[in-house]
């Protein structure tokens, strides 16, 4: 008897018609069996919202007349939600996020739709990846997707604790250029954002949220610092936000 194929869903913050996502589905079609649910417009930075005052609208397309998605009015997270409730019907092996245009590696896991589909993925007790490229306007994709089916397959065979994803980011060179692939921390470096002043046509005055993202300088063994060097970035990342260092350090503490 054959074996069966794992059921992948396979998301993204850049819309279904985005080429990361399209040279993903192409490498995870390899390892088994992709259902594409996407965003279908961009939906970048925006974390891991959810629609809950407005309307979700749904429909089937096809991409570059390649493969059948489902595309999605919604967010990332939404894409998830509905993606296995609605669609699959029941949790998928593995939900993959991405190929991302652009990195998400430090504290940018805050902000990123990639990112904030992959958590909500393992929120729902999923084993869960986001995958980004550390370009933007990239114009290739695929060997970002084949680092990513590297790593699909790794997660399926070893499995993640609950709560747990794994956000991978790869540089944008050749792929026998890499160095290698570090497990590694999450940069707590903060982006440095600024804000640029513009006056519109109208004469009213508005801002632009501008910045680069910190290299990691100070932080050597962190995501940032290691990506830079050329290095493919793994961070386990867990759900669990509490520091429970502190909750340890004041166990018995009792306020009047």
């Amino acid at each position: 008897m054959a074996k069966k194929k794992p059921r992948i869903l396979l998301v993204n913050d850049d819309g279904v018609y985005a080429a990361g996502i399209a040279a993903m589905y192409h490498e995870l079609v390899k390892i088994g069996d992709v259902t594409v649910v996407a965003p279908e417009s961009e939906r970048s930075s925006i974390s891991q919202a959810i629609t809950l005052y407005q309307p979700l609208y749904h429909k089937r397309v096809s991409v570059r007349k390649e493969f059948s998605a489902h595309a999605m009015s919604g967010t990332p997270a939404d894409c998830v939600k509905f993606g296995v409730s609605m669609i699959l019907k029941k949790k998928p092996d593995l939900v993959v996020s991405g190929v991302n245009d652009g990195c998400n590696d430090g504290c940018s896991i805050f902000y990123s739709g990639t990112v904030g589909a992959a958590r909500e993925g393992a929120l729902m007790g999923i084993p869960s990846i986001a995958i980004s490229l550390d370009s933007f306007g990239a114009t290739c994709f695929q060997h970002a997707a084949q680092v990513g089916v590297m790593m699909a397959r790794w997660v399926l065979s070893h499995r993640l604790s609950r709560g747990t994803f794994l956000n991978i980011n790869v540089p944008d060179i050749d792929l026998k250029k890499i160095k290698g692939i570090r497990w590694t921390r999450q940069c707590k470096v903060p982006i440095h954002g600024e804000f640029k002043k513009k006056r519109a046509p109208s004469g009213k005055t508005y801002y632009w949220l501008t910045g680069r993202p910190p290299a990691g300088k100070n932080e050597r063994q962190s995501d940032s610092y290691l990506l830079k060097k050329g290095y493919v970035v793994v961070a386990p990342i867990h759900c669990d936000a509490t520091d429970h260092d502190f909750l340890r350090s004041v166990k018995g503490s009792i306020f009047l």
